[in-house]
Order: C-alpha cells, then sequence, then structure tokens
C-alpha cells in the first residue's frame, strides 16, 4: 500500500515492495532473482519539490534506473538528459551513470509516470492509472512548481489525467508548450530514449531546442 513519508503525511510513494500492480509486481520479483544486486523496487524521484521544473519520463528502465534506483540514471536517456540539463543550468557535478556519482539537480526534479519497471518497456492503462496517485502527490508537494515537461505521449496524458484536464483539447507534439487553466505549463518533448533518436525522431539538437525555451521561460 502507498505510504506517507514521517511528518509528510500528504506525500504518497509507493511502499518499497508495492504490490498495487500484479503485473509489475510479479516482473520485479523474476528480476530480483535474476538481477539482485539490482535496486528493483519503485523508483523515487530525484531532486529537491522546491523546484519549478518537473520532468514526467514513462518508467524506469530495466538495466537503467530499475538497477541504479535513480530516474534516467545507467542508460543512454539519461546520457543525453542529464548532459542536456547540465548545459543548461538545471543540474551541477558530473553524471556517472549511477546513483552516488554526485550528480545534483538545480531547480528541476525528476520522476516517472510509473515508478516501476514494466515488461517491454510498456506499461498498461491500468499501471499509469493506478501510479498516479503518486504523480498526483508529486505536483502538490511543489510550491515553486511553473513547468512540468513531459516526455513522450504517455507521460503528457499522465499529467493531464493527474490535472484532470481532457487529453483532446492538449495533443502531444514534440515542442509544444501548453497553457493550461489551473497549474503549471505543460512542455512536450519526445522521449530521449535510444529508439527515438536512432530512428532520427528526435536530434540532440531538437531536444536542446526545449530546454532552451524553458531556460528562457523560467529566467
Amino acid at each position: 500500500m502507498p505510504v506517507a513519508r514521517p511528518h509528510e503525511p500528504e506525500f504518497l510513494q509507493p511502499a518499497p515492495d508495492c504490490r498495487l500492480c500484479p503485473r509489475l509486481s510479479s516482473f520485479r520479483d523474476a528480476n530480483r532473482e535474476q538481477y539482485p544486486g539490482f535496486h528493483n523496487a519503485p523508483v523515487p524521484s530525484f531532486g529537491g519539490r522546491d523546484a519549478r521544473l518537473l520532468i514526467v519520463g514513462l518508467a524506469p528502465g530495466l538495466k537503467g534506473a530499475n538497477q541504479t534506483g535513480r530516474p534516467f540514471t545507467g542508460d543512454y536517456a539519461g546520457d543525453l538528459l542529464y548532459a542536456t540539463l547540465g548545459d543548461f543550468g538545471f543540474a551541477e557535478g558530473d553524471y556517472g551513470r549511477r546513483c552516488d556519482d554526485g550528480l545534483r539537480l538545480v531547480n528541476c526534479r525528476v520522476t516517472n509516470a510509473v515508478r516501476c519497471v514494466p515488461p517491454e518497456n510498456k506499461p498498461t492503462g491500468s499501471e499509469v492509472k493506478t501510479c498516479r496517485q503518486f504523480l498526483e502527490s508529486e505536483i502538490a508537494a511543489m510550491p515553486r512548481l511553473e513547468i512540468v515537461l513531459a516526455l513522450g505521449a504517455l507521460a503528457h496524458g499522465a499529467v493531464l489525467a493527474t490535472l484532470g484536464l481532457v487529453r483532446n483539447r492538449y495533443p502531444f507534439a514534440h515542442a509544444a508548450l501548453h497553457e493550461l487553466p489551473s497549474g503549471p505549463l505543460l512542455a512536450d518533448s519526445y522521449h530521449c530514449s535510444r529508439y527515438n533518436t536512432n530512428t532520427g525522431r528526435l536530434s540532440e539538437a531538437m531536444f536542446r531546442q526545449v530546454f532552451a525555451e524553458l531556460r528562457r521561460r523560467l529566467e
């Protein structure tokens, strides 16, 4: 069941051995046997809750965040994301593909729409819905939040659902900016996965374009 941190009853986090999604918990169990040295648990967010920018990804990668215990850490998506964050002043220190590399986020927080690694990196609709309570709590617990960046259409939809908004009014598109009736600005980018970069759907220049605009708006 969800647990709240001490003295912060409004901030929900999944329990270390969360069983809310049977398929995901079974997959974690199998991974614990195959990869006993991995994190193999819900992956907590990274960065301070006083940040003005929240980045929402899809879900932990099997040999990325599920291995290291930090979002976007240990795989190609993190290589691109954290290098870009550093270039635009949202991160300090060296990214070393591990959670103890000393990297620090600046006015930025990173999380996922689904906190546990899904088979084939594809969470189901019901799993996204079940995990939505944690994203809702995340957003509510960030008093200075101004922009949410959704990496991919699934994250985009999860953010809108969390805010109680209809998705067809705010269609996903790379580099799109959505002025919502209340709450933070919603920005979109294609996910920085190797699949998107290898196929040419997302280039480094396209990804940097998004962060250049976010940096400008947060000056």
